[in-house]
């Protein structure tokens, strides 16, 4: 069992997954549920939030914090991922030190062989962030697969910031038949605007002042959406960042919610939402709006 470098915290911390499981049985019982928030730390509000949520919906909360190697395509990101346990686990106790915390090592996860396996989404995986990022949502697929194997939880909690996340997520559990149901919820945003992220924690304070700028736009492509093709809304995005130097515009894609397709013709029956994906200096963000 991990213990931080503190000892005024009465929570349940582990680092190997056989410790646990073993302690996770006796929660496992016909009318209890278990209740799963998996995260790479650096903890905010909006992992927070499913927390609380979890917390309401379950009999126990397990939170995982593990910055997961298979997941990123680019070795300096990884490296320059934010790792704060101690101050993530102080963030959680003030929430409730009834939260079980599972900080594995990378050998505990994928047991000597870091390796990501194979997955077909049905084509979802190779929309926006995954024609970026080539075998992100292979590493995605790895590694909640494994934690749900761990912590076989009922419920488990994802944000809607990471909506193409979500969507495959739901896809791993309906083609894997695994028993447990994705909660997707609403996106935390700043004051600002800024959709919360880890990733937040690089910019300076002038930028991260400066990317309320993100969600505006979203805001305003979403209200020309209404009366406009989004072709012309996707040139207006695009236009709109060319005059801001401080962005550097990946893409901004408006596709089908389900089927995570870039629309063709606008249909009354479908739900459409707006991803976008930009650097603020050398920091990568995303973010997603629903146009319904």
């Amino acid at each position: 069992m991990f213990v931080p470098n503190f000892n005024t915290l009465n929570m349940q911390i582990f680092n190997k997954n056989i410790d646990l499981t073993d302690y996770l049985i006796r929660f496992k019982t016909q009318s209890s549920t278990i209740g799963f928030v998996p995260t790479m730390g650096a903890l905010h509000e909006g992992h927070l939030a499913l927390m609380k949520q979890s917390i309401q919906e379950n009999d126990v909360t397990v939170v995982s914090i593990f910055v997961n190697p298979t997941q990123f395509n680019n070795v300096e990101d990884l490296d320059k991922y934010p790792r704060t346990l101690e101050a993530d686990v102080l963030k959680i106790s003030s929430l409730s030190n009834e939260i079980i915390v599972y900080a594995p090592t990378v050998d505990d996860i994928y047991e000597g062989e870091t390796k990501a396996q194979s997955f077909d989404f049905d084509g979802l995986e190779n929309q926006m962030e995954g024609a970026f990022r080539p075998g992100h949502f292979d590493g995605v697929g790895t590694i909640v697969k494994r934690l749900f194997e761990i912590v076989t939880p009922t419920k488990a909690y994802f944000g809607e910031k990471d909506f193409q996340q979500l969507q495959i997520v739901k896809k791993l559990v309906s083609k894997n038949q695994l028993p447990v149901t994705i909660v997707g919820c609403p996106i935390f945003r700043e004051a600002n605007g800024l959709a919360m992220s880890s990733r937040n924690e690089r910019l300076s304070a002038s930028e991260r002042e400066e990317a309320a700028f993100i969600y505006q736009t979203l805001q305003s492509a979403k209200e020309k959406f209404t009366t406009q093709t989004a072709d012309s809304v996707q040139q207006w995005v695009v236009k709109t960042f060319k005059n801001h130097p401080a962005f550097e515009l990946e893409y901004f894609v408006i596709a089908d919610e389900s089927t995570l397709l870039p629309i063709e013709n606008k249909e009354i029956s479908k739900n459409y939402r707006a991803f976008i994906a930009l650097f603020v200096n050398n920091t990568r963000l995303i973010d997603t709006i629903s146009l319904n």
